[in-house]
């Protein structure tokens, strides 16, 4: 039997190679390898695209006259529209994956870089962004399908750890390339030019994916693989397969108890590291007073270890053939983390305290995650395996309702942080060039009526040290708009900056709970704890694909 060796396309001719990408036989590695690197190449832009304005959010929300709780309910309405995105996603199944993909990426870097940027005010940029939340969405789903298709359960660990890197390098783009961009002072119209830098990226990956992108053919793609073993075996088989008869009553054969509860377990888990990706700057500026350059540099710790993390912990749970001990252990590690991680809120920890703890605690997320990735998959093709976008679908439709019930409540739990966004870099800015102001009302009253009180006097030395007069006096000759302002939002500023700690403590503490509720759902997903037992299975599906090729009158190493 002959098999190409790159996989040929089912009828493509002259330009309709841009629409037809279906391969009629399994790649070669080389070609695989390819297609694979192009799919996470994609979903690498895409999540970019998505998460670049978490760089600039303190510049854009007072730009656009854009409250933080305003902000939080429409990232949490961003994601309840992805989710049925997601479910669109799954009719993948039948009309195809890299199309949706490749012109997803299309209109997701027209708007980034055009029309979103362009935005004068709140709702705009916010309905804007609501449409590309929703190819997101879509492209969730689309984008695990295609590297199932092109890896073998044996190497899907690491094929999933190079997919979630899209995720975690995109946001560690946005992190790099905004601490190296934004300047330490910046006006708030600054926030385009990072829309503009990655709408440019995403223009020309848009371009690399409609020339270059390709995905098996239904009757291949709706087999189970095992190994690349199987190859010559599964395109003997595709001949005769009913695609049809394989899709029927797609959502009854996979709303099943392990499927629900393992995505609704990672929904949970992922509390952490959607938190990160939506609110991380604004923490850092609001909580530690870092720059908005400085917060986008912790970032860079975060997003980079943990994209150490999915590669090299994909790579070692298919070298053990297990996925589960990796779950529990990264599990684990992250609710540890997590405590240490709170518990430094309301202390001073120095910039390289936080990141070191940031980055360990962003490891273990990834410990845990790309071991789950690879084996929901193997727990949905347990059930069927042509109904693999089905089953992600699935898991996008429950992580994305998830997130948006989170979002929902995140206000309620952090109603401090809306003054010190709103109000907070105006006080502060004011403070700072009259540092009078921190003294108590009732003692500036006192000098305002009599500036030779001794003990009113002897306050503001004690306050504002030797230049207490300086002070003082300049504080007399400050504009009026500023007064106006201070006595306005001064006080919620500060009574802000008290409670802000505490509220986002008892934040972190449910997202330590998420993580136990994971940790519960590990041991229903397909997969052994043992290696040496998960090794005998494989060992026992070699034997029955040689027999299954012996019968077919097929040569057991066609397929090497």
């Amino acid at each position: 039997m002959t098999v190409a060796a790159a996989g040929r396309t089912t009828g493509s001719k002259g330009i309709s190679f841009l629409w037809d990408r279906k391969l009629d036989s399994y790649p070669d590695n080389g070609p695989r390898i390819f297609y694979l690197a192009l799919t996470v190449l994609a979903t690498i832009m895409l999540y970019y695209e998505l998460y670049v304005g978490g760089s600039v959010s303190t510049l854009f929300l007072p730009k656009l006259h854009m409250s933080f709780t305003f902000y939080v309910y429409t990232v949490a309405l961003s994601n309840l529209i992805g989710a049925f995105g997601s479910l669109f996603a799954g009719l993948t199944d039948r009309i195809g994956r890299t199309n949706i993909v490749a012109g997803g990426l299309v209109l997701t870097a027209i708007f980034v870089t055009f029309i979103i940027p362009a935005a004068t005010n709140k709702w705009a940029f916010t309905i804007e962004g609501w449409l590309v939340g929703v190819i997101e969405g879509i492209c969730l789903v689309a984008t695990p399908a295609l590297i199932r298709d092109f890896s073998p359960q044996v190497g899907r660990g690491t094929a999933m750890g190079f997919w979630t890197t899209g995720p975690v390098v995109g946001s560690l783009i946005v992190a790099v390339v905004a601490s190296n961009t934004i300047p330490a002072t910046v006006p708030n119209s600054f926030w385009t030019h990072e829309y503009h830098i990655c709408g440019v990226a995403g223009l020309i990956v848009a371009v690399i994916a409609v020339l270059g992108m390709r995905e098996l053919s239904p009757r291949l793609r709706d087999q189970l693989m095992v190994s690349m073993q199987d190859r010559v075996l599964i395109e003997a088989k595709a001949k005769g397969i009913d695609i049809e008869e394989s899709l029927k009553n797609p959502w009854g054969q996979l709303l099943k108890l392990d499927v629900l509860a393992s995505a609704f377990g990672i929904s949970v888990f992922l509390f952490v590291y959607y938190t990160a990706v939506g609110f991380g700057l604004i923490f850092f500026v609001t909580v530690y007073g870092f720059s908005t350059k400085d917060g986008n540099g912790l970032g860079n710790w975060n997003w980079g270890f943990n994209c150490i993390a999915v590669v090299l912990f994909g790579f070692l749970s298919d070298r053990f053939h297990v996925r589960k001990p990796f779950m529990l252990a990264g599990g684990v590690a992250a609710a540890i983390m997590t405590i240490v991680w709170l518990e430094q809120i309301g202390h001073h920890p120095s910039y390289y305290t936080l990141a070191v703890i940031v980055a360990i605690l962003a490891f273990t997320l990834g410990v845990a995650y790309v071991p789950w990735m690879a084996s929901f998959t193997e727990t949905v093709e347990a059930h069927n395996p042509a109904l693999t976008a089905t089953g992600l679908a699935i898991w996008g439709w429950i992580l994305r309702v998830v997130v948006f019930a989170l979002f929902m409540i995140l206000p309620s739990f952090l109603s401090s942080v809306t003054p010190l966004v709103d109000y907070g870099g105006q006080v502060q800015a004011i403070v700072a060039q009259y540092p009078a102001f921190t003294l108590p009302a009732s003692t500036l009253a006192t000098l305002e009526k009599d500036p030779t009180n001794a003990a009113a006097l002897a306050q503001a030395h004690a306050a504002l040290g030797p230049n207490y007069i300086k002070d003082l006096l300049a504080a007399a000759k400050a504009p009026k708009a500023d007064v106006a302002y201070l006595e306005a939002h001064g006080a919620a500023v500060a009574n802000a900056a008290k409670q802000e700690p505490g509220q986002w403590k008892n934040w972190y503490w449910v997202c330590f709970g998420a993580i136990i509720v994971f940790l519960g759902t590990v041991p229903l997903m397909k997969g052994r704890w043992s290696p040496k037992k998960a090794r005998e299975d494989e060992e026992a599906h070699e034997a029955m694909v040689a027999a299954e090729m012996a019968k077919l009158g097929l040569s057991s190493t066609a397929s090497a």
